[in-house]
């Protein structure tokens, strides 16, 4: 009886694996787009360039609870189809916001793959961490985390070949020409390079969202007996809010997320904003997210065995408190390596994070877990402050360097408080 359980456990982790492959490509590529869209759309600051990030986030914080209804009439299997299909469907979108250069079109066509990936995200998560024992969760969420970096990793190159091939020179001849009509045709003739790798995403979604729901994905249901148990585990509350770990943790999440996407994705604008050429730039989120991978296989075989999630939390958020001070203290490609090396503090904090903190829900997992994804958001946020800080003008003016300190050092030192108290129940 436990070989089949383990059977079917190793199967369900293979499935969701290859969804988290499709979460980091999908998600990792807005480093690439927000260099690419700013020269594409002809942008005035890095400050309008990161809505990229902001369409895409906010989506989690608008999709998570009616998500949570969503999954409810269609079950687990199905509502990760679903998500799947509506991811392609926002690649679609791509196609005449390519052809007309329209910031908004690319900005709406972000927030589609954003409200499909949120589906997936609601129904993946919290499914991976009850098909098996809780203190283990961790252990699978990296396993599944490789799955998300390794196609993060390949995705900026990919599409840095593809569509910033000699962006740097593109570049360049933008800023020179004084003739209108070749200077449209240089952004027409790049624009429209993301057409065919958005297509080809789309009809891949498409085809994954059909043998999903075809596949023997196991459902897990609430029986009798779960609803007894759940009621045994949280006593009488009667609220989602009478769970103040919970709380905590969607904050913490949130400024997780925050950081995450500011290492990922803010990188490349980093760079860029001390110099180095948009050929290098666009390859930078690559560097973030090998460290990440580092960090995921360095979990795999650390948690449970040697260090709990909660151990594995504090030491990664005061590595990430070193680590964004030595950004600060140092400069040119030595300061972009202290960058990089976020992503392996950031590794293992989701994996930790989640699990701690719908720990004990019972009855209230599912809307917790609905709570935990709409913190996301602060993907959307927090590097858009970075953005505002660095390109505002006045008295508020901040540098390049100070304004990533001021958001990220506070972000990793709330998450040591809830690795040390806040996750208790």
């Amino acid at each position: 009886m436990q070989t089949t359980a383990q059977s079917t456990n190793r199967y369900a982790i293979t499935i969701i694996g290859i969804l988290f492959f499709i979460f980091g490509f999908v998600t990792w590529l807005n480093g690439s787009l927000i260099q690419f869209l700013k020269l594409v759309c002809e942008l005035a600051s890095d400050t309008q360039a990161f809505f990229v990030t902001s369409a895409f986030y906010m989506a989690y914080f608008f999709l998570a609870i009616p998500s949570s209804f969503i999954l409810k009439k269609t079950g687990f299997k199905n509502g990760m189809a679903l998500g799947l299909l509506i991811i392609a469907a926002g690649c679609l979108v791509f196609i005449p916001a390519a052809n007309s250069r329209s910031f908004g079109l690319f900005l709406t066509g972000l927030f589609v793959q954003g409200m499909g990936l949120t589906i997936l995200q609601t129904a993946s998560n919290p499914y991976i961490s009850i098909i098996g024992p809780i203190e283990s969760a961790a252990t699978r969420i990296s396993i599944l985390g490789i799955c998300n970096k390794a196609a993060g990793i390949l995705s900026p190159l990919i599409i840095g070949a593809l569509v910033l091939k000699n962006a740097t020179n593109i570049e360049e001849q933008v800023k020179l020409t004084t003739d209108i009509a070749t200077k449209e045709n240089l952004l027409n003739e790049l624009a429209g390079r993301v057409i065919t790798p958005y297509i080809i995403m789309a009809v891949i979604l498409v085809l994954l969202a059909i043998l999903l729901s075809l596949s023997k994905l196991p459902e897990i249901k609430e029986t009798a007996e779960t609803d007894a148990a759940n009621n045994l585990i949280t006593g009488n509350k009667t609220s989602v809010f009478q769970f103040p770990h919970l709380l905590l943790g969607v904050l913490c999440l949130f400024l997780y997320v925050g950081v995450e996407v500011m290492a990922g994705d803010a990188i490349g604008t980093y760079g860029k904003s001390m110099g180095m050429p948009l050929d290098e730039t666009k390859y930078f989120t690559t560097f973030t997210l090998v460290a990440m991978l580092t960090g995921y296989v360095v979990g795999i075989f650390t948690i449970p065995k040697y260090i709990s999630q909660q151990k594995a939390l504090l030491i990664s958020a005061i590595t990430g408190v070193v680590f964004t001070i030595m950004v600060f203290l140092t400069s040119g490609y030595i300061s972009i390596g202290f960058i990089a090396l976020l992503g392996l503090s950031n590794a293992l904090m989701w994996p930790a994070i989640f699990p701690l903190a719908i720990a004990g829900l019972g009855k209230f997992t599912k809307i917790g877990a609905a709570f935990l994804i709409m913190g996301i958001a602060g993907g959307a946020l927090l590097p858009l402050l970075y953005a505002t800080l660095k390109d505002s003008n006045g008295t508020f003016q901040l540098s390049n360097k100070l304004s990533f300190l001021i958001c990220m050092l506070p972000c990793y030192l709330y998450i040591i408080y809830y690795s040390a108290k806040g996750y208790k129940r």
